[in-house]
């Protein structure tokens, strides 16, 4: 079974440097990675572009810009730093986490995200980068992200062209929500699905919810209903595997990848799936 859809989010294996990152999906037969940007930062854009690229792999996306929502700086500089970085990569997606409350004022941080995003789509058309919204689950609203559906995502993407901003369904995110199955089916009708991130759901959460983030059969979410959706919505991109947990970091990162393989033939790239 092919794991050309299949990236490596560089979180997953948090410990190590992009280059053992590189040489660890490159041997395991992965087709793409993506990369965080502090790790690109470390290793340098450039050199990381050409790593990448001699180890025969895509760039999935680059993760992440964002955090739109500050009263005392837009953000608009780093995020147009972020974009140049995805350009020189070859990623065509930048996932960007929209930031959260700074002034206990959620409607004015959606109206800064909002005007701001309207800010950097000329760069990122400029650039060929689209913009990929990332919707956090609600918990996350006050600190990381005050959009939190794939919904708001669409709705905040519908005025700008397909081609510059889309929208995430990362499985952690968005799996509980009512509305999911309409929303990935709205998402592909436009062509706006950017990007499919998975990770489970672990019960009981970790005491920082955002260390939650498990290896996939390891939770509560049905990655083949969801992933029928996205399938049926028309998405024919990567599958990337983005992990935040502890133990995972503690392991050994070529074992964590092999499960992850595994997983990933088991419960996502299934025959029925």
């Amino acid at each position: 079974m092919s794991l050309e859809r299949l990236s490596l989010n560089t979180k997953t294996v948090n410990n190590w440097t992009l280059k053992e990152a590189v040489e660890g999906a490159a041997q395991a037969g992965l087709g793409a990675i993506g990369p965080w940007r502090d790790r690109v930062q470390e290793a340098g854009v450039t050199e990381s572009a050409k790593m990448i690229s001699d180890a025969g792999l895509r760039v999935s996306t680059l993760c992440r810009g964002g955090f739109l929502t500050a009263i005392d700086d837009d953000g608009l500089d780093d995020n147009r730093r972020a974009l140049d970085e995805a350009a020189e990569l070859g990623a065509p997606e930048l996932v960007m986490v929209m930031g959260g409350i700074p002034d206990r004022d959620l409607i004015g941080a959606r109206v800064r995200v909002s005007d701001r995003l309207a800010d950097l789509v000329p760069y990122a058309l400029e650039r060929g980068v689209r913009i990929a919204l990332e919707p956090l689950h609600p918990m996350f609203v006050a600190d990381r992200a005050v959009i939190s559906t794939l919904g708001q995502a669409l709705a905040m993407a519908e005025p700008h062209p397909v081609e510059a901003v889309g929208v995430v369904v990362d499985t952690f995110h968005v799996w509980w929500d009512p509305d999911l199955e309409a929303q990935i089916k709205t998402a592909g009708e436009r062509g706006r699905i950017s990007s499919y991130q998975v990770c489970d759901w672990l019960v009981p959460m970790e005491a920082d919810p955002l260390l939650s983030r498990g290896m996939m059969g390891d939770g509560v979410i049905d990655f083949a209903t969801i992933g029928r959706w996205v399938e049926e919505a028309g998405y024919r991109g990567d599958v990337e595997v983005e992990i935040f947990n502890a133990a995972v970091w503690a392991a050994d990162g070529d074992q964590v990848i092999g499960t992850m393989v595994e997983r990933y033939r088991e419960l996502i790239d299934a025959p029925g799936n």
